[in-house]
C-alpha cells in the first residue's frame, strides 16, 4: 500500500489556519491521491435477536436513518475525504463538530472523547512493509452510542473482515449481545492485527542479527534504523491507546455493559502485552546496532594487523639494506662473491622466523585472542 506523502499532509495542514474551532477540513492525503481514492462506500449492518441484515447504502439513504430504532446499527465508512458525506452523518447522528472535525484529521494520536449520547475514540492501523522495514498506518474512528456504532476508516483495511464474517454466520450469538460488544470486537480485532506486525518485524530482527555475525554492512545498518523507526511509531500510538482502553475499562459513562468489561480488560492486556514485547525489539535493536559496531571495528583491527604483519616483516630488511647501503669504502661482504646472496639469506630467514612467531601467536588468523 502506498505511504501518504508528508510533504501533502502539510498542505493540508495549511488550509486549516486561522479556520475557528469545528471547521470540517479533511486533512490526509494530498488532492492528487484523494482523486485516487474513489467514492467512499457506506456499509450499514442492522441486527438483533432475529438476524442480522447487511446493505450498502448511499448518500441520499443517510436521511433514512434512524439512530433510535429498536436495532442495533453498525455504519461503516471507508473514505472520509468528502466533507460533506461527514457533515450528513454528523447531522444525522447529532455529533459535536469537534468530533467530526477529530474524524477529517486523519493524522490524530488515540484518543477518548465523552459526550452525554455517545462515546469517541480513536485509534490507528498499521501495515507493515517488510521490503522497508517499515510501518505506515490509517486512522480508524468509533463513535458508540446506546444503540448505534459508527466507525470510519480511511479505506479498506480488512481490519474489520473476521467480525463481519462472525455477525454474518447463522445464528450468530454476536446479535444477540449488545452493540458494546460490537465495538469491543471490532478494537479487539484492531489490536490483534498489531502483533501481526510485532511478529514481522522481530522475523527481521532476528535475520539482521544472523547476517551482521556473518558479514555487517551499510545496508544493514541503514534497516537497523528503519526498524528503530517503525518502533518508534508503534510506541507513539499504542501508549495513549493503553490510555484509552483502561478509560473504557472503567465505564464511568456506562457505555458498556457488565459482561463486556473483561473483554475490555483483556484488550488492555493485550496492549499491555503488545507494549512489553515492542520494548523487548527496542532493547534487541540497540544490541544490534552495538554488534555492528563491535563487527566494524573487529574488522578493522584484523586490517590493522595484517598491515602490522606486514610492515614488520620488512622492517628488518629495510634495516639490513640500510646497513649495506651505507657508503663506507670497507664493509662486510663487500668484496665477497655471494654477499648480496647472504644478506637476502639473513633477510629471508628473520622474515620466516618472525612469520612462525605470528603463527604461534595466532596473528596470522582472523581469530581473536580468547
Amino acid at each position: 500500500m502506498k505511504k501518504p506523502r508528508l510533504h501533502k499532509r502539510k498542505k493540508q495542514h495549511a488550509k486549516k489556519i486561522g479556520l475557528p474551532p469545528g471547521s470540517l477540513v479533511y486533512v490526509g492525503q494530498g488532492d492528487e491521491d484523494i482523486a485516487s481514492l474513489g467514492v467512499p462506500k457506506l456499509t450499514l449492518m442492522s441486527y438483533d435477536e432475529s438476524g442480522m441484515q447487511e446493505q450498502t447504502i448511499t448518500v441520499d439513504a443517510l436521511a433514512g436513518l434512524n439512530a433510535d430504532t429498536s436495532k442495533k446499527l453498525w455504519l461503516n465508512v471507508h473514505g472520509i475525504h468528502d466533507v460533506e458525506l461527514i457533515k450528513q452523518i454528523g447531522l444525522v447522528f447529532n455529533l459535536h463538530p469537534l468530533v467530526l472535525e477529530d474524524i477529517l484529521n486523519t493524522e490524530q494520536r488515540p484518543k477518548l472523547d465523552e459526550f452525554s449520547d455517545y462515546l469517541f475514540f480513536e485509534t490507528r492501523h498499521f501495515y507493515y512493509e517488510q521490503a522497508t522495514m517499515s510501518v505506515s498506518s490509517e486512522q480508524i474512528s468509533f463513535v458508540l452510542g446506546r444503540n448505534f456504532l459508527l466507525t470510519f476508516q480511511e479505506r479498506s483495511t480488512g481490519a474489520f473482515a473476521p467480525v463481519r464474517e462472525r455477525l454474518r454466520a447463522e445464528h450468530s450469538p454476536m446479535c444477540a449481545l449488545g452493540i458494546d460488544y460490537l465495538a469491543y470486537s471490532l478494537l479487539d480485532s484492531i489490536v490483534d492485527k498489531y502483533f501481526n506486525v510485532l511478529e514481522e518485524m522481530s522475523d527481521d530482527s532476528e535475520q539482521l542479527e544472523d547476517a551482521l555475525l556473518a558479514k555487517p554492512s551499510i545496508t544493514q545498518l541503514h534497516s537497523i534504523h528503519q526498524l528503530k523507526r517503525a518502533s518508534i511509531e508503534l510506541r507513539r500510538v499504542v501508549w495513549p491507546l493503553r490510555e484509552v482502553i483502561n478509560h473504557l475499562t472503567r465505564n464511568e459513562s456506562g457505555f458498556f455493559s457488565v459482561t463486556t468489561i473483561p473483554y475490555l480488560r483483556d484488550v488492555y492486556d493485550h496492549t499491555v502485552n503488545f507494549i512489553e514485547s515492542l520494548e523487548s525489539i527496542r532493547d534487541g535493536l540497540g544490541g544490534l546496532m552495538d554488534i555492528y559496531m563491535t563487527s566494524v571495528s573487529n574488522r578493522v583491527n584484523l586490517e590493522l594487523r595484517a598491515l602490522t604483519v606486514v610492515a614488520m616483516l620488512f622492517m628488518p630488511a629495510t634495516l639490513i639494506a640500510g646497513i649495506f647501503g651505507m657508503n663506507f669504502q670497507y664493509m662486510p661482504w663487500i668484496a665477497e662473491p655471494n654477499g648480496f646472496w647472504w644478506a637476502l639469506a639473513i633477510m629471508g630467514g628473520i622474515a620466516l622466523v618472525m612469520l612462525l612467531i605470528f603463527w604461534r601467536r595466532q596473528w596470522l588468523t582472523s581469530q581473536t585472542q580468547p
